[in-house]
């Protein structure tokens, strides 16, 4: 990789991306946040990749909170630019990766959102007009999956009391089971989903047109329903949320949930504790919500 000019980098970098598997909602993200970057750096007259050193770094980090962007989101850029340059690195463009030593702004993280039983059962009868909808209601809701493996699920995943998980990003495929109330909401939509002539690797959420539902589809029938029930600042992954804590409430070990929802590490599933009531014993079977 010869080049040192940034938008041949980023195009490269993008490349790499997609051969890792990353999702569209991410690799988008780390090309707004590069690209910003850039443009920073093209207002100082920096136009060579090997010339930005760790002062350049802190500057647009400072200059993003003057703008009034939050800690948070100046830490995820700053994320971004460590992880450009340590490919960049790897490819021999630079030596070192500058923005290892740029420490990441300091914010207190918010606890998760947790549904209440009331704001989830709202949701509910709301999404009760539609199959498709309430089936995806029920499988965000009863197995803790994230939205991009949501529809990456195909038909034979599906199994009598098992979903099979793809790999998605870094997350490893797994099996996750499938209660009462999720294998019903999936049977009703099936029943009216139609296609069965399609090949079993189809996907099983599609648009009226048989195309893969999309990740941005999905959020806009939750968001939808969320609106027409008033709740507020929620989003889908807050389904994911709800059934962590629910299952911590229910009694069982953070061992075991971090598996089911694919944590990589068991602080993630840690920082739910604090939220739950203290559990009176491990179950056998997951808890229903």
């Amino acid at each position: 990789m010869e080049s040192s000019l940034f938008p041949s980098l980023i195009e490269k970098f993008i490349d790499f991306l997609k051969t890792q598997g990353k999702s569209n909602f991410t690799i988008i993200a780390y090309k707004k946040d590069l690209e910003q970057f850039v443009g920073f750096l093209s207002a100082k007259d920096t136009a060579d990749i090997r010339d930005v050193k760790k002062a350049e770094i802190e500057q647009f980090l400072n200059k993003l909170l003057t703008e009034n962007y939050t800690k948070k989101s100046a830490s995820r850029k700053l994320n971004s630019i460590r992880t450009f340059f340590r490919f960049l690195k790897n490819e021999g463009v630079i030596e070192v990766n500058p923005a290892l030593d740029v420490p990441h702004p300091k914010y207190a993280q918010m606890p998760p959102r947790v549904l209440s039983k009331l704001e989830y059962r709202a949701i509910r009868d709301v999404a009760k007009e539609d199959a498709r909808t309430y089936a995806i209601v029920e499988v965000l809701l009863q197995t803790g999956i994230r939205i991009g493996e949501l529809t990456n699920i195909r038909l034979s995943d599906v199994k009598d009391d098992q979903l099979y998980v793809r790999p998605y990003g870094k997350n490893q495929g797994r099996e996750v089971p499938l209660n009462k109330p999720v294998k019903k909401a999936v049977s009703d939509y099936l029943r009216v989903r139609g296609n069965s002539e399609k090949k079993e690797d189809d996907f099983l959420f599609i648009t009226r047109t048989g195309k893969p539902l999309l990740i941005r589809n999905v959020r806009q029938l939750i968001t939808r329903c969320f609106r027409e029930v008033g709740i507020e600042n929620a989003t889908v992954n807050d389904f994911r949320n709800t059934f962590i804590a629910h299952q911590l409430t229910s009694g069982y070990s953070i061992e075991h949930i971090a598996k089911v929802v694919g944590h990589r590490r068991l602080s993630s599933t840690e920082r739910f504790l604090d939220i739950v009531k203290e559990a009176p014993e491990k179950k056998e079977k997951l808890e229903e919500l």
